[in-house]
């Protein structure tokens, strides 16, 4: 199995478990925010590894990465009261901390013309916590497993229309039609 094969969230926190053992987090990480959108500061404590193991999921999924293209995908919707939500991008600081940090360690190097590339070490990192995953959903480690999705039962949803479309009419059950035969009235 590789490293699309297996859950990415589970992937993301083996990863995280990693990078905790080689890099250390700057000590503001306690009181900031990763955005304008958020009311507060992440209740994890190790919520920096965990954006860091993502940027690399994420440096292997789209390739070449920005910061300005991390901003908008860690970004999101921000509650303004009675006005209407926008999307809001996500704090640069901490984007670009993370980012600093995983190419001091050797796991991103810099892509030409410009923005950020998984290096072979970093590959080498998301193969191994791959496998690690793998492993450990063979023998039960996560708690619950990705939901599949199930094919909706096509005689169940005619049913179910059936009934609707009655409802709207004003009947509460389907009726069976008489038929009438041909010479009998």
């Amino acid at each position: 199995m590789g490293i699309q094969d297996v859950v990415a969230d589970y992937l993301i926190e083996e990863t995280a478990q990693k990078l905790k053992e080689e890099i250390t987090q700057p000590d503001w990480v306690r009181f900031v925010k990763t955005g304008v959108h958020n009311e507060r500061a992440p209740q994890r404590d190790d919520w920096f590894y965990v954006r860091m193991g993502s940027i690399l999921y994420r440096a292997h999924k789209w390739g070449v990465l920005g910061t300005e293209s991390l901003r908008t995908y860690y970004g999101g919707r921000r509650n303004r009261g009675v006005k209407r939500e926008h999307h809001y991008k996500a704090s640069g600081k901490v984007i670009r901390t993370c980012v600093q940090e995983l190419e001091k360690a050797g796991y991103l190097e810099k892509a030409t013309p410009r923005g950020r590339k998984l290096s072979s070490k970093g590959f080498k990192l998301l193969n191994a916590m791959a496998k690690i995953t793998e492993k450990g959903m063979q023998e039960g480690k996560y708690k619950s497993k990705p939901k599949a999705k199930k094919a909706f039962d096509e005689k169940k949803r005619k049913e179910v229309q059936d009934t609707l479309k009655m409802q709207d009419r004003g009947k509460a059950k389907p009726e069976a039609k008489p038929t009438k035969k041909k010479g009998s009235e």
